[in-house]
């Protein structure tokens, strides 16, 4: 079932439910409507056992028990509180929970559930029992069209095996570890070129081998380990060496009297595939300590073969290079968010066409669509030009596979022993994947983390037939290319007419943090840059390389490429350059990783084409929204771009950036200075209150205040004739001059000025640069004329109370997390992106008053706290209910003035109906 069916479904199961609930008679219906219809079971009724009787000290019965995924559901009446306990027939009381966990007790343990969900028809509660102290996860009905994912465990078998996969691959990340630590102390020159190279591969060889052994593919088990265990330390090096050239040698080819000598050694297959060619690696002397290590801890007492080639990829790549350890260790790409790029790039699509397949009755045409799939599998190409370990390559190959598979199930529906070799009947080939990657290291597990995905794919056809295939020589070489993706003709890897999608994660590197070698990258392929993620050339190349073709494109990026002035600097010069559409996106959400010092990052993922798709996508914090067109910003609207504006596009007051000093401090003034100052009436009009974002937020009315001399309309006579002003003068200008900065010098000869003197005229709305990204709402006050701010804050002079209204409402907000850029995670507001662009409404009279109202509510609502600051009102575990509240009500008077409905309106259809209201703007200002 294709997902927009889902939440359509999902949508009517609310609708059809949403007045009903009671236990006896409506119970079962509920729980198959829910299976059928959302969750795509084709025949619930075979699926779910209802009334199950159980033993208790009286007869008793489960409501609900789903075998296959080990799930026990204790339905209530909507008129039941799923916390509250309930009489027995026993006369116990007990809570829903309780009572399933009782019912769970009486069962034999082989059927005890793994999941346990009460349910009241309003709301879900899943309780996993491998975590029996966790907190439920909660659903409420009314939510079920955005969550239903999160019941997919009812019916998806995989969840425990994955976890089980992910675990056994970070174990088994931290054995390579182990096992390289301890080889690296044996070689003699360890820093050297040459032994970095050689421990890599040694390594990568180490883990072919347990993993060879556990999964069978040697012939039997334990074969590795066997041939091993029969040499003492000492002789062990001399013993790897003789099985890698084994290993590369063809039966035929060998020793004659080989088995005569050695019949262990006889024993192992040709490898084939260049794993074990390269004779000149060097191999270091083993301890005692690394022969146990070898052989009892990574051999005798660990199973290789349950891995994940795709998480086990990356943790072996990041737990050998140099630059992961430093930092923490391992790290990896989840499953979950590789899926989030292949899913709606090709696999969602090619989910649903099996699906359709499989409903067709006749056999002939059963066999022969699913034949015709099957090709069309068999023909797909898949290109990641920066592979890393190669999890997004291995990833798609295993659900490929798996969806051959399922089709070969349909083609061959009676199974037999002599349908032939697996030549005859596996099409799809790991041969359908390119890669580039820069790290020699990494290219090398990336192919070897396909060969064990080949081979455990080849282990799940064998069932389907009962077959003995062997796996081994490697009969398949592998398209991963060793380069920079950036200097490198991606058509001398695939060309273009070839290939069908590309996919990746680019590397994570901000302007600042890129190296020569890496600008260098960026200006060689675009000409000259401004400030751009080196993310940006890999967008460049891959539009220049699908240009006229039908290619499909999706990229992993840091969500700064679709913030702030980096928009500009990126997109302007692709959309100058190429035609193409932006087909989904994921705004941002955090890209975690298992490295023990390593921050998650912010992304965005981005699909693109050159003629782009019909139905387009925007996926937003566990929503999907189905628009017409998508821009850089990943909110629905045209490839329209937001320019930096020097003055605000509607009929608003301007906001300015507060003063930048450049004194070395020299102009604030001490306690003394300041009344000394203010005891002359001529000279106290040069004392202003000095005000930065800290105290701003912080609460500048219950701190001691900073002041600071303010000299814009002092005369000379004014400045000689005060000792005090005059001194700081004297102290800003050696300041300047002795500054290694030339601009810096160049202000010395106005040393009683500011660098940039913005100072308020008027009452004014303050509004700070900075603000945290866990607020609501950026925190903006009112205050009064005499201030200097720092350029940390902006401000509005002749504001009103209407102004403040708008600026603090969640249509404001929702713009500005949009369109500004971020300082690490916080928002970054801007007066020339954000104040200047954003489109004001139109209101009437009564929806001004109304907005007046609710603005000054909203002050009125932080005096009633007058001992806390602006950073306590807008801290979400802090903020009173008063103050929520009054922006609520401004929320709603703000939305309405737009004209859009209160209820419904999500933030991406907000800021796609003021992308709207600016492209008017735009063209009427022209």
């Amino acid at each position: 079932m294709d997902v927009t069916t889902q939440k359509r479904n999902a949508k009517q199961f609310i609708e059809d439910w949403k007045d009903r609930g009671r236990e006896k008679q409506d119970s079962q219906s509920f729980w198959l409507s829910l299976l059928r219809e959302v969750l795509g079971v084709e025949n619930p009724e075979n699926f779910i056992k209802f009334e199950e009787k159980v033993r208790l000290s009286h007869d008793s019965f489960i409501d609900g028990y789903i075998e296959q995924t080990h799930v026990m559901i204790e339905q209530k009446g909507n008129d039941k509180d799923l916390d509250k306990a309930i009489k027995q027939s026993d006369g116990s009381l007990l809570t829903p929970l309780q009572q399933a966990q009782r019912y769970s007790a009486a069962l034999p343990y082989s059927r005890r559930p793994r999941w346990i969900v009460t349910c009241n028809f309003r709301e879900f509660r899943i309780y996993d029992m491998e975590h029996p102290n966790s907190e439920p996860v909660k659903i409420e009905l009314k939510d079920l069209e955005t969550s239903y994912y999160q019941l997919e465990f009812l019916v998806d078998k995989s969840n425990e095996h994955l976890e089980k996969e992910k675990q056994v691959s970070l174990s088994a990340g931290e054995l390579v570890g182990q096992i390289y630590d301890e080889l690296l102390d044996q070689y003699k020159n360890s820093d050297s070129e040459h032994s970095q190279k050689s421990i890599n591969q040694l390594c990568v060889r180490t883990v072919f081998c347990l993993y060879a052994e556990d999964a069978g593919i040697f012939g039997k088990k334990n074969m590795f380990h066997d041939y091993l265990e029969e040499f003492d330390a000492r002789h062990m090096r001399k013993a790897l060496i003789n099985l890698f050239k084994v290993l590369d040698t063809k039966v035929k080819d060998r020793d004659p009297y080989l088995e005569d000598d050695e019949p262990k050694l006889a024993q192992f297959p040709y490898v084939n595939g260049g794993m074990f060619s390269d004779e000149d690696i060097e191999i270091p002397p083993f301890t005692d300590e690394l022969r146990d290590l070898l052989l009892r801890k990574a051999s005798d007492e660990f199973d290789w073969s349950e891995i994940s080639p795709t998480i086990f990829g990356a943790v072996f790549e990041s737990t050998l290079n140099p630059d992961t350890r430093r930092q923490g260790g391992m790290h990896y790409t989840s499953i979950e968010n590789i899926h989030k790029v292949i899913d709606p790039l090709f696999l969602d699509e090619l989910k649903d066409e099996l699906n359709e397949i499989k409903k067709v009755k006749q056999p002939a045409k059963l066999k022969k669509k699913a034949s015709a799939f099957q090709d069309k599998l068999a023909n797909l190409t898949f290109f990641d030009p920066a592979c890393g370990s190669g999890n997004f390559l291995t990833e798609t190959y295993l659900q490929l596979r798996r969806l051959e598979n399922a089709a070969i199930k349909l083609i061959y529906p009676n199974p037999s022993l002599d349908v032939g070799q697996a030549q005859d009947i596996i099409k799809v080939s790991i041969q359908q994947f390119y890669g580039i990657e820069i790290n020699d290291f990494a290219v090398s597990v990336a192919k070897t983390a396909l060969w064990i995905a080949e081979s455990q794919m080849l282990e799940e056809t064998k069932d389907i037939f009962y077959a003995d295939w062997d796996f081994l020589p490697l009969k398949t070489y592998t398209n991963i290319h060793e380069g920079n993706a950036l200097r490198m003709d991606w058509n001398e890897v695939i060309p273009s007419y070839a290939c069908h999608y590309i996919m990746g994660n680019p590397p994570f590197i901000g302007y600042k943090l890129l190296t020569d070698s890496q600008k260098l990258d960026l200006t060689n392929l675009m000409g000259k840059i401004r400030a751009i993620d080196y993310v940006s050339g890999w967008y460049y190349k891959a539009l220049e390389y699908i240009q006229k073709t039908n290619v499909k494109c999706a990229l992993v990026s840091t969500n700064s490429i679709t913030q702030g002035s980096a928009i500009q600097n990126i997109w302007e010069p692709l959309i100058n350059k190429f035609k193409f559409q932006l087909d989904f996106g994921y705004r941002t959400f955090i890209w975690t990783s298992e490295a023990k010092e390593k921050a998650a990052v912010h992304v965005v993922i981005i699909g693109f084409s050159y003629e782009g798709r019909l139905d387009k996508y925007i996926f937003d914090n566990g929503q999907i929204n189905k628009v017409k067109s998508i821009n850089p910003y990943l909110v629905e609207g045209k490839l329209t771009l937001i320019e930096r504006r020097g003055k605000p596009i509607s009929s608003v007051p301007r906001m300015t950036k507060g003063a930048q000093l450049i004194d070395g401090g020299n102009f604030i003034l001490s306690r003394s200075e300041k009344s000394k100052l203010d005891a002359s009436i001529d000279l106290r009009n040069y004392v202003y209150k000095y005000l930065n974002a800290t105290k701003f937020l912080n609460n500048s009315k219950h701190t001691e205040a900073t002041y600071c001399l303010y000299l814009k309309n002092a005369s000379s006579n004014v400045i000689r004739t005060n000792s005090i002003i005059y001194n700081k003068v004297k102290l800003v200008k050696a300041y300047r001059e002795n500054s290694k900065a030339k601009t810096t010098q160049q202000l010395s000869s106005t040393p009683s000025q500011y660098f940039q003197a913005q100072v308020p005229v008027s009452n004014s709305i303050v509004v700070p640069v900075v603000s945290s990204e866990n607020r609501r709402y950026i925190p903006m006050d009112f205050m009064p004329v005499g201030v200097v701010y720092t350029n940390a804050l902006f401000y509005i002079d002749f504001a009103t109370i209407y102004h403040f209204g708008i600026l603090e409402s969640n249509i404001h907000m929702a713009w500005m997390r949009t369109i500004a850029g971020r300082l690490k995670s916080d928002y970054r507001y801007s007066n020339t992106l954000v104040y200047n662009n954003f489109p004001w409404p139109t209101p009437t009279d009564k929806q001004k008053e109304r907005i007046e109202k609710t603005a000054q509510a909203i002050l009125d609502a932080r005096a009633l706290y007058p001992d806390s600051s602006l950073a306590d009102l807008y801290d979400p575990l802090t903020m009173p209910k008063e103050l929520l509240k009054a922006h609520q009500d401004n929320d709603r008077a703000v939305m309405e003035a737009y004209g859009l409905p209160v209820k419904g309106t999500t933030e991406s259809d907000a800021v796609s109906y003021l992308f709207k209201l600016y492209e008017k703007l735009v063209k009427t200002t022209k």
